[in-house]
């Protein structure tokens, strides 16, 4: 059951904010005020990180076969709390149950995988020309890590930090994101039930600059991982960099992914993978596909094969709904007007751009594709984080190729086509992090590397084994010895 107050969880208990404040937690499905939410300040992020620091050594030091140990029975109980779990996800985001549900898998499918990788947690032996020596890397635990969330996928975006960090040693302080507060909290009992040891991970209930802001400038957190918003990625790494001592930064930002069409695709296929990427979690995905590139020669024959696929998208948050309503009612009156100026710049709504009458007060928009954009109008430069695509034509596949890498972004892009010519074109001449052929924009898995190029991100990957480099540091360790001292 969702809790009416929600605290923070530190030193594995629920505490209140030192200074008293709240705030409310509202549900998108129908605005009510669904809990309390306690306001952390400093004090509180201090005290976080205070229990953090103090239990990271003992937990770096225990095997990390065992630690592994631990993250699957995490697994196990996110499997077997699938139920209770998906409520949770679903009063904090609204989205449907279906998709829900999937997130919570999806999590435990992670914590198997990094179970599997503490028998995995390799290093290397080199060899060098110096008599008498040996050399070899290890990989050494950071301390502390910052895990700053995001609200679309509160469950899979906690554990795609968490699970990496902790199998690589280190005590995690997660930042929720304020409205989906509760999610990282059920998290951390969940960890609890399965032996982490205590004040391993922790987690902080607030606003950016109230406690982001403290818990980035911690001395002692050697590493912040963010996913999230371009501006607030970049000022993260600002802040960091200007600490008298550096810590890494992994910053996996937004995307304006595009699906290219080609004049050889399956359009039916097409349609169905280009709703998906546009509409499922009403858009507020970074991997959204939000920039439908077709080929002339196609353009009206796919266009009316969307149109008639998007009219089948079921709206609503119920067991058999598709797309499911934005996360506050700001972000709603946000896209209604970027579409209303869309269409004031000459844009034309093809389907949607309103919001759902029926569904109200809940922040439901029905899916909406807009066509007769300027490629350099705002609504194709800047990532609207809804239930929003666009229809762009291109003349032939260089002007595809050209049109799919002019933003700022390069996270993931997607083809159909079944020219193995143009296959091999797109993967080599896209610039973005994740290729999808004939299929979605969006797509990952705990075994996949996930992560953008340009804005999209900083060169970091979680999850799959490359988070285990954002999450370790390298030691080489060189070994001089004597024969004549045997």
């Amino acid at each position: 059951m969702y809790p009416h107050q929600i605290l923070h969880w530190i030193d594995d208990a629920e505490a209140a904010s030192a200074g008293g404040g709240t705030f409310e937690k509202r549900s998108p499905i129908d605005d009510r005020v669904v809990a309390t939410v306690t306001r952390g300040s400093a004090a509180d992020v201090a005290r976080a990180v205070d229990v953090a620091a103090g239990a990271a050594d003992p937990w770096a030091r225990m095997p990390a076969p065992r630690r592994g140990e631990i993250l699957g029975r995490a697994a196990a109980l996110l499997r077997a709390n699938e139920r209770e779990l998906g409520e949770i996800v679903q009063t904090e985001t609204g989205k449907p149950w279906k998709s829900a549900v999937a997130e919570v898998g999806s999590s435990a499918d992670l914590g198997v995988f990094m179970e599997s990788e503490g028998s995995r947690l390799y290093g290397k032996t080199m060899t060098t020309p110096v008599l008498n020596r040996t050399v070899r890397t290890e990989r050494a635990s950071i301390g502390v890590c910052a895990a700053i969330m995001p609200f679309n996928s509160p469950l899979a975006g906690v554990a795609w930090k968490a699970f990496p960090a902790l199998l690589c040693g280190n005590a995690v302080v997660a930042k929720s994101h304020e409205l989906t507060p509760y999610t990282a909290v059920a998290f951390g009992r969940v960890l609890q039930q399965a032996g982490l040891p205590r004040g391993v991970y922790s987690v902080v209930q607030g606003f950016g600059p109230e406690v982001g802001t403290p818990l980035i400038e911690d001395e002692r957190v050697g590493l912040v991982s963010f996913t999230g918003s371009v501006p607030t990625g970049k000022r993260i790494q600002q802040t960091v960099s200007g600490r008298p001592v550096l810590a890494k930064v992994c910053l996996e930002l937004g995307g304006k992914n595009p699906l290219v069409v080609c004049d050889d695709a399956d359009l039916t296929l097409a349609a169905e993978h280009a709703v998906a990427s546009a509409f499922i979690d009403a858009g507020q995905r970074c991997a959204a596909g939000s920039r439908l590139i077709v080929f002339d020669a196609v353009y009206d024959a796919f266009r009316e094969a969307l149109l008639a696929r998007t009219a089948a998208v079921k709206v609503g948050s119920g067991p058999q709904d598709d797309c499911g309503p934005v996360i506050t009612r700001q972000s709603l009156d946000r896209l209604l007007a970027a579409v209303d100026g869309a269409v004031k710049r000459g844009a034309r709504v093809l389907a949607g751009g309103h919001a759902v009458a029926s569904l109200a007060p809940g922040y439901y928009m029905a899916p909406t594709v807009l066509d007769h954009v300027s490629h350099d109008d705002e609504v194709s430069q800047q990532e609207l984080f809804g239930p929003i695509t666009c229809l762009y034509r291109a003349a032939d596949f260089n002007d595809a190729i050209r049109l799919a890498n002019a933003t700022a972004f390069g996270l993931t892009g997607a083809i159909h086509t079944f020219n193995s010519n143009r296959i091999e074109q797109f993967i080599a001449r896209y610039r973005g992090g994740l290729v999808s052929i004939n299929g979605p924009t969006y797509g990952a898995g705990p075994h996949m590397p996930f992560g953008g190029v340009k804005n999209s991100g900083n060169g970091f990957r979680e999850p799959g084994t490359e988070s285990l480099d954002v999450y370790c540091e390298w030691k080489t360790v060189v070994v001089n010895h004597d024969p004549q001292r045997v």
